[in-house]
């Protein structure tokens, strides 16, 4: 955990000129049994969708932290950058939200391939708690506070030919496919669309469909790597 990341509901009444805040679960203990933080100690710290700074440790009962807040600092910015990906398997499913998380994705669709096992929709990883749990993992990771925008859609076709129009228009829109001539672009901060797909790839079908929705189908060289590697590797490749 590099960054405390807390709620509005932790905050507690303060009689000085910063805010205070009181944890006592998983983040308190993790302070407390591994940084081994002692009081006046600071760490790093931010308002979940809010600003950033440093925390002092007023004082620790047991597992519960008091905290004193001194929050002034704006998160890191987003990557310029929607992510579409077919719904991966529920184990990768988490590594995947961390990661988008840790690297600065905002917004976020998870959509169904035809290589999309059914059973995949009813993964209870897919409950918004669940999801929120995961990214708030990637935001501790990497730093940030601000927290994705996960979308779900269960329909392929409909998606890709009422809303993949409009998600295109006016900015760069890639897909990743690993059986096309077209080399991944070089690294901008232009505004980017990014498809990627499930294990195996998308049928040929589905990248018709995707580049009659103004897609570019790009690949990544020729090693085919898994999604949990791709991810990573096309975010950092596409953007500075």
């Amino acid at each position: 955990m590099n960054l405390l990341l807390l709620t509005p509901e932790d905050l507690c009444p303060s009689r000085g000129i910063h805010p205070m805040a009181k944890i006592q679960d998983r983040r308190a203990r993790h302070l407390i049994q591994t940084n081994r933080v002692e009081c006046g100690d600071t760490v790093k710290a931010g308002m979940i969708n809010g600003d950033m700074g440093i925390a002092t440790i007023v004082s620790i009962d047991g597992t519960c932290l008091s905290l004193e807040l001194n929050l002034n600092k704006a998160p890191p910015p987003p990557l310029p950058v929607t992510l579409i990906m077919a719904l991966p398997r529920p184990k990768m499913l988490k590594r995947t939200l961390q990661t988008i998380a840790t690297m600065g994705v905002k917004k976020l669709y998870f959509i169904n391939s035809y290589r999309v096992e059914k059973s995949y929709w009813q993964s209870p990883w897919l409950d918004a708690i669940k999801i929120q749990e995961q990214l708030i993992l990637g935001l501790e990771q990497g730093c940030d506070t601000q927290l994705p925008q996960v979308i779900l859609n269960k329909r392929f076709k409909p998606f890709v030919e009422d809303d993949m129009p409009a998600l295109c228009q006016d900015r760069r829109a890639l897909v990743a496919h690993p059986y096309t001539t077209t080399p991944c672009p070089a690294a901008s901060l232009e505004d980017t669309l990014l498809v990627i797909g499930p294990e195996g790839g998308f049928i040929p079908y589905e990248v018709d469909k995707l580049q009659q929705a103004g897609c570019e189908a790009i690949h990544l060289g020729d090693r085919i790597l898994r999604v949990e590697t791709a991810v990573p590797v096309l975010l950092a490749k596409l953007f500075p």
